[in-house]
């Protein structure tokens, strides 16, 4: 069975519209996937949905295409957002990769107290982000903002935005936390919630987790959701991907 490249590219769609594909683009499919003129490539720019195209010139110079018809009206995501500290190189860009595979709308790095890694390269993340995206049929990519202390997060958070606070040590007082003040299992919670209205954001911390300070923070907030993924204390890698399955199967568009 032979695969049809798919990619992303920055430009308008439309019936017989040309695009020259960059170099790296050109490169990976004249040179890794073998296409030559006349074969089939299915692209998507995040706004007008799939169209079907075809190898308009290949060489070892570059590549171009001619779009043909449209395959997929766009559709967009659920409001959801991931904000995580960064973890060791690998495992963060496990977090990016499986994030947008399943389907957030935003990726937000979050520096914590305790992040080990406060070095993060934007533009290399959108990247992963961008194969994750052609690979998995996403007709968009999921924004990547800059990293921010948490405080600086916490200080701009948007109104009507809720916050699913991913709390490792589980414990303590919390508006929504459940009985004797614990933070509830993260599945008891979204079911307790009448619906998607508005939109959420999900929360994981660092290797070492939250210190007391910024626990005792979070939970003060009235729009933080305390919860906790089970009784094992997750890797932050694990922990991104359970937080982000347990909500799109209940309030995303698994359903």
């Amino acid at each position: 069975m032979v695969t049809t490249p798919r990619l992303f590219v920055d430009a308008p769609l439309s019936e017989s519209a040309e695009l020259i594909l960059p170099r790296e683009q050109a490169h990976y499919l004249v040179n890794v996937m073998r296409r030559e003129a006349g074969s089939p490539v299915r692209v998507f720019n995040g706004r007008d949905g799939e169209w079907q195209a075809k190898v308009a010139d290949a060489s070892r110079k570059g590549a171009s295409l001619q779009v043909e018809t449209r395959l997929r009206e766009q559709i967009g995501v659920p409001p959801l957002r991931l904000c995580f500290a960064p973890v060791k190189k690998a495992r963060t860009d496990f977090i990016v990769e499986k994030a947008t595979e399943l389907g957030v709308a935003r990726i937000q790095p979050v520096i914590t107290r305790r992040t080990q890694s406060e070095r993060v390269r934007t533009d290399r993340l959108l990247a992963l982000a961008t194969e994750a995206a052609e690979q998995t049929e996403r007709l968009c990519l999921p924004e990547m903002s800059e990293p921010v202390t948490l405080e600086r997060l916490l200080a701009d958070w948007p109104d009507g935005e809720r916050l699913i606070f991913c709390d490792e040590a589980g414990d303590g007082e919390g508006a929504w936390g459940g009985p004797e003040g614990r933070a509830r299992p993260m599945a008891d919670m979204l079911g307790a919630e009448t619906g998607p209205a508005g939109p959420w954001s999900i929360l994981i911390g660092p290797e070492g987790g939250f210190d007391e300070a910024e626990r005792a923070h979070l939970r003060s907030l009235p729009y933080v959701r305390a919860v906790t993924l089970g009784p094992r204390i997750l890797r932050a890698d694990t922990a991104a991907v359970a937080a982000l399955t347990l909500w799109q199967a209940a309030l995303g568009d698994w359903r």
